[in-house]
Parts: structure tokens; sequence; C-alpha cells
């Protein structure tokens, strides 16, 4: 029992102090300009379904399969994209991962589609 304490001791002791040189060695992370607007055009892929469905269950399943959604409405009209991305290749590239994961769920009624980031207004 003693040897156990006296470990626990040394442990403690020489874990003390050990981050006071820490901070001045580690790197300052460099801090990028970013434009308030980006410049460039961004993509999303928006997922429906050709029957309705609820906006919950369609968005919940991308979540369970590694897509974060976001629910947009625009006019009236509840809409579920994915991105944005910065090119379209990119967002092509997620709609090939999507249609595949649909087809592996065997969800035939549901459809993906490429189309440009909504503005903010």
């Amino acid at each position: 029992m003693r040897k156990m304490v006296l470990v626990i001791a040394v442990l403690t002791l020489a874990g003390c102090g050990e981050d006071k040189g820490v901070d001045a060695q580690k790197p300052q992370p460099a801090v990028a300009s970013v434009p308030a607007a980006v410049t460039g055009p961004q993509w999303d892929v928006e997922v429906r379904g050709e029957t309705p469905q609820a906006v919950s269950d369609l968005s919940g399943w991308l979540i369970e399969h590694s897509f974060v959604p976001n629910v947009v409405k625009e006019n009236g009209k509840v809409r579920i994209l994915v991105g944005p991305f910065g090119s379209q290749a990119e967002a092509q590239a997620r709609q090939a991962e999507i249609t595949a994961a649909l087809t592996r769920a065997k969800k035939m009624n549901i459809e993906s589609l490429i189309v440009e980031h909504p503005t903010a207004q």
C-alpha cells in the first residue's frame, strides 16, 4: 500500500509545473483574413422526395448517414440542402455519395440536385 501511495505522490509531483513553459513554446496559428463576402458562387446539394415526406425524417436520415443538412425556408417552401461547397465539382462528388447511400438504403423516391447556394437576405 505504501508503494502505491509513493508512486501516486511521485507522479503527482512530477506533473506539477509541467504547464509553465508550454504557452511560450506553442506556435501561434496564422490568422488568415477572410473577406466578409465570398467571391465566387457556392453550390449545395438539394435533397428532396418525389412524394411529400416529413422534413425531420429526411434530415434525420441524412444525419444518420454522416451528411449535415441545412433546412432552409424560401418563399414558403422548405428545402433541405447539404453544403455549401466552393466548387460545383465538390458538390457533384457529395451528390454521388448521397445517391450511393440512398441506393444502399433502397430509398427510391428521393432525388438529389445540385443548386446554387441561396444568397443571404
